[in-house]
């Protein structure tokens, strides 16, 4: 038994929800924000069998797709400020990150 931890970005959050229900995958769907861009993220717990982990982890990565986006640098105060410090600049967000953990034991009441 096995404990997936999906952290997607919320533009991919629902179609990838939708492929769970679909596949009769039992997910919790939690609300979160993070990383760099400190933007919306939706984190998925889900405890399944070992032998379903290749197919939901082959789920989120046809679901989560990375793309460029601009953003504008933190201004740093105690930097000496330049011509470039306030222009965005283009980065690369989504995809997912995926955690993937041993279950002890799992119970349903």
């Amino acid at each position: 038994m096995k404990l997936l931890i999906a952290i997607v970005q919320d533009k991919d959050a629902n179609r990838l929800s939708n492929q769970f229900i679909d596949n009769d995958i039992r997910a919790t769907r939690l609300s979160t924000t993070g990383g760099f861009l400190k933007s919306g993220n939706t984190t998925f717990m889900i405890g399944l069998e070992d032998e379903r982990v290749d197919e939901v982890l082959d789920m989120i990565k046809a679901a989560s797709h990375t793309r460029q986006q601009f953003m504008t640098p933190p201004v740093n105060l105690d930097a000496q400020l330049d011509s470039t410090s306030s222009y965005p600049v283009e980065v690369q967000v989504g995809g997912a990150t995926v955690f993937v953990l041993p279950v002890d034991q799992f119970h349903r009441f």
